[in-house]
């Protein structure tokens, strides 16, 4: 695990296949998505702060909360409910919701497709947005199984270019971090090809999808 101070209060924790976001507040702080299950991802944590730690989930693929069973409750979107550990006590997130941590403030911005409760978390001040896997460079994303939706995908990448002034640094879950805005451009054309079935692909050697080569990124769907 690499942990890299992105800013001051806020850690980057990467193992090289998903990354994590830490956010230090006055008496608490913020943990966005947990990581696989086999990533201690509370040591990780506890090497940087000693505070009581709230969970805020992107989505609920299972590279995103395969530690929640180390935290006592978590806050995502409810349209990802099925997805998660019914077991665990969630508080559900929804557009315009607005987490207030430490210096920084971070706005709910519901962005549906990868998954149906995808989420994304725009800092108001600084203009970051922690978006999970919704906007990546290069791929691939995942598109494929019942829990996903290209048609709310493509809307979602809209929405997101129609508020880019608003954003100045994309920080992806996956692949290169921090990237620039034009990457919601560049996701959203290849959706579009993908859609319209221009793009060419292959059947993918392991898993039930084919992958989508684009010109910017690449889908598995």
């Amino acid at each position: 695990m690499t942990i890299t101070q992105f800013a001051q209060d806020i850690y980057i924790l990467d193992d090289q296949r998903v990354r994590e976001f830490l956010i230090l507040g006055r008496d608490h702080a913020v943990l966005i998505d947990t990581g696989f299950s086999d990533t201690p991802i509370l040591d990780e944590v506890r090497k940087i702060t000693a505070l009581p730690v709230q969970v805020i989930l992107t989505h609920g693929d299972g590279d995103h909360i395969g530690n929640l069973s180390q935290f006592k409750e978590c806050c995502f979107h409810q349209a990802d409910e099925a997805k998660i550990n019914p077991t665990i006590p969630f508080h559900s997130l929804k557009e315009g919701d607005i987490i207030d941590i430490g210096d920084y403030h971070f706005k709910i911005i519901e962005i549906p497709g990868h998954t149906y409760g995808s989420i994304a978390l725009l800092e108001l001040q600084h203009h970051w947005l922690i978006v999970g896997d919704t906007v990546q460079k290069d791929g691939p994303i995942y598109m494929f199984g019942e829990h996903r939706n290209l048609d709310q995908y493509i809307e979602s990448l809209k929405k997101l270019a129609n508020m880019k002034e608003q954003i100045r640094t994309i920080l992806p879950s996956h692949h290169d971090c921090p990237i620039s805005p034009d990457y919601i451009d560049y996701c959203l054309e290849d959706a579009k090809r993908l859609k319209d079935g221009q793009l060419e692909s292959s059947p993918h050697p392991k898993m039930p999808c084919r992958e989508y080569r684009g010109v910017h990124v690449h889908f598995y769907y």
